[in-house]
């Protein structure tokens, strides 16, 4: 029988490494217009994400929206829409990508409070969706295909 490794490579499929966390969380390094920053893995949030504190960090243009955020036990929280941004995980890459921004102080509060490192934002399942991704849980990997 052929591994998922190998099978996913013979589909065109890249191996992204995840790293587990204390908090129980994958973390993954990705590139928003060129920049680097680690970013949760969450197949639970809708959009990706990134910290208002980082809008400028990576060099992202922002626009006001209505549209509330809600997760992570805050709701109803601000939100602004950054389109037209590159982003990359791995040797993936994806042009184009809205990223909703909003304040991540209380994910960030509680990563610290379990003795993680804060992150800069969040990948969602729109980019899982649009990578048609699949996670290796027992071996720590993302896979997305090209």
């Amino acid at each position: 029988m052929t591994s998922l490794k190998k099978f996913l490579k013979s589909k065109n499929y890249i191996k992204i490494p995840l790293v587990f966390t204390e908090t129980n969380h994958f973390e993954i390094v990705a590139k928003i217009n060129g920049i680097s920053g680690k970013f949760i893995l969450d197949t639970g949030a809708s959009n990706t994400c990134v910290g208002m504190d980082k809008i400028a960090f990576f060099a992202m243009a922002s626009e006001t929206t209505d549209v509330k955020a809600a997760g992570a036990g805050a709701v109803e929280m601000e939100t602004l829409i950054s389109i037209k941004n590159t982003i990359e995980i791995g040797k993936w890459k994806k042009k184009k990508q809205k990223i909703v921004v909003f304040d991540l102080v209380h994910v960030n509060q509680a990563l610290v409070s379990h003795n993680a490192l804060p992150v800069d934002g969040i990948i969602g399942a729109d980019v899982l969706k649009k990578g048609k991704a699949v996670i290796d849980y027992n071996k720590k990997c993302l896979y997305l295909k090209k």
